[in-house]
């Protein structure tokens, strides 16, 4: 009799339809509210995606999982209430928790303690601390879309189950030693990231949207050509790459995507239709990922009502040859500015690395890639580069062809060039450990009319520890803005056509924001984990604002 090994997760959600994702251990038909669909495979793991259509707007289902119609979720004896699909209604509000960058561990001490306290410590996972809240406040705090900007898994830090499954498959004193190092062990990963308990049933419950970023793979993940080609130079890179895209399509890309947008998503359909195990269709497409690319695309966009979100990929999708530094290749450019446009009340653009930081980072990295394509000579970049490599400097504002592409997409937006402008444009991001709100102002001559803002939120639960607090408070100092700005200028660096204000943080929490959505107004809520006994684990409010 089948089981399920990971999930259900409720992916896609709108007023009338919705996906939910399951990992079972045999091949099967899965059933989720009268809606059915057959299991596929992929080397020996076999997962669905049942999609439920014909619901109501603005309607709440409670629903059970059967695998060849006997109930497999809930659980037998669990004490967790019944998952439920809730969509929405054209007007709202729509309630939006995101975040980045959560490691698994076991939420028990000594892992929920601080790192002073134990040099195990990750403090309290506020993914755990939101679902909680969810428990206690059943009518008060329930997001509609909980968007994961990044690092969902660590393939190479944390996981004890996962990491003594590797041990016991191979001999972890040779690289990549106890790091993840194939599909199977992405698989494991994958498993004990989500099926902590509360957790599980919080991804049953909200619906989820997914991005990757560096931690999926491997720290530094396509910071640059010469890091690339030192990967590749490795003997055990090949698998270690296939694994990771093959896991990131199946575990969260999938799961992204409209019930259209995956009946015409050509791989998957190849997949589904496979007479017996379609590992080998899975791995040919991850190989292609890798290479070169063609017709591959991870950047996504979600409705929600009259607000449109964008997630755009600036992590699997950079281009990184000679002379040519991108987040994206032309064809996904070109399909962010098809999606990115007014009409809307609110227009969301999501991202994994923030498109902002702190000015003395920003203008760091300004001058970073203007030295490493040469501005002080070949000696003085290969030099350059090793340092951008050393300190991490791959952000938007380190592929400034990128990063001013986007600013003047904003501009055309806010400014009511691409349709009647929205009431606000706010970016969303992760990655870096802190959280912070940013204003945006372009010059009064630009005709902008929208709020402009980024917000970022990280992590769920890899706490900075001191030292590295202090490093990200340095490089937010005027010292730091005045020192590294006059360096950009220096060898030829633009200033964006905008200028940028911290209003809010940085918070260097275990943490989690809200924005909620309704009409024209958007508020945004930042709250962090408070360390105590299990039952009064609580989220505690850093700041409220108001952004349109």
């Amino acid at each position: 009799m089948a089981e399920i090994v990971v999930g259900p997760l409720l992916r896609y959600l709108a007023d009338i339809e919705a996906t939910v994702w399951v990992e079972t251990d045999a091949a099967c038909e899965v059933g989720v509210l009268g809606h059915r669909a057959k299991t596929f495979e992929v080397f020996g793991h076999h997962y669905a995606i049942v999609r439920i259509d014909g619901l109501e707007p603005d309607t709440t289902y409670e629903y059970e999982v059967a695998l060849d119609g006997e109930r497999r979720w809930p659980e037998a004896g669990s004490d967790l209430p019944a998952s439920r699909i809730r969509t929405f209604s054209e007007d709202g509000p729509f309630d939006i928790s995101f975040g980045s960058c959560r490691v698994a561990l076991p939420h028990e001490p000594p892992y929920t303690l601080s790192k002073d306290q134990d040099s195990r410590g990750k403090e309290l996972d506020a993914l755990h601390v939101l679902a909680t809240e969810m428990l206690r406040n059943p009518d008060e705090r329930w997001p509609h879309l909980l968007l994961l900007l990044g690092d969902q898994v660590y393939a190479d830090e944390g996981a004890p189950e996962t990491r003594e499954f590797i041990r016991r498959r191979r001999d972890t004193s040779q690289p990549p030693h106890e790091e993840v190092a194939d599909f199977e062990e992405y698989t494991h990963l994958y498993r004990e990231s989500w099926r902590e308990p509360v957790v599980r049933w919080l991804l049953s419950t909200v619906s989820t949207s997914m991005v990757i970023d560096d931690h999926d793979v491997r720290d530094d993940w396509n910071i640059s050509r010469s890091w690339l080609e030192d990967m590749r130079a490795l003997p055990w890179w090949g698998e270690r790459i296939i694994g990771a895209f093959m896991s990131y399509w199946l575990y969260q890309h999938l799961g992204n995507l409209s019930p259209r947008e995956l009946a015409e998503t050509e791989t998957y359909h190849r997949v589904i239709e496979a007479d017996g195990d379609a590992g080998e269709i899975v791995r040919e497409y991850a190989m292609r990922c890798d290479e070169d690319r063609e017709g591959v695309r991870w950047s996504f966009h979600r409705d929600l009502g009259r607000n449109r979100l964008i997630v755009m990929d600036s992590r699997a999708g950079r281009i990184l040859h000679e002379g040519r530094r991108s987040m994206f290749d032309d064809d996904e450019w070109e399909w962010i500015r098809e999606q990115a446009h007014g009409d809307f009340d609110h227009l969301l653009l999501a991202t994994s690395d923030p498109y902002l930081l702190a000015h003395g980072m920003h203008y760091a990295e300004v001058w970073s890639e203007q030295v490493c394509n040469g501005a002080w000579g070949p000696r003085v970049a290969k030099r350059a580069e090793k340092l951008r490599r050393a300190v991490d400097l791959d952000h938007w504002a380190a592929f400034q062809d990128s990063f001013h592409l986007v600013a003047e997409l904003l501009r055309e937006v806010g400014a009511g060039e691409r349709g009647n402008a929205p009431a606000s444009i706010v970016l969303l991001s992760g990655d870096v450990h802190h959280a912070y709100l940013c204003e945006i102002e372009y010059p009064e001559s630009a005709g902008v009319q929208s709020e402009t803002y980024q917000a970022v939120c990280s992590p769920f639960r890899n706490p900075l520890d001191a030292s590295e607090r202090r490093k990200a408070k340095l490089a937010s100092s005027r010292p730091a803005w005045r020192l590294t700005r006059a360096l950009a200028r220096a060898v030829g660096g633009r200033d964006p056509d905008f200028q940028w204000s911290f209003v809010e943080g940085p918070y260097f929490d275990n943490q989690v924001a809200s924005l909620t959505l309704r009409g024209r107004s958007a508020q945004l809520k930042l709250e962090k984990t408070r360390p105590g006994d299990e039952e009064e684990h609580r989220l505690e409010t850093s700041f409220e604002r108001s952004l349109a």
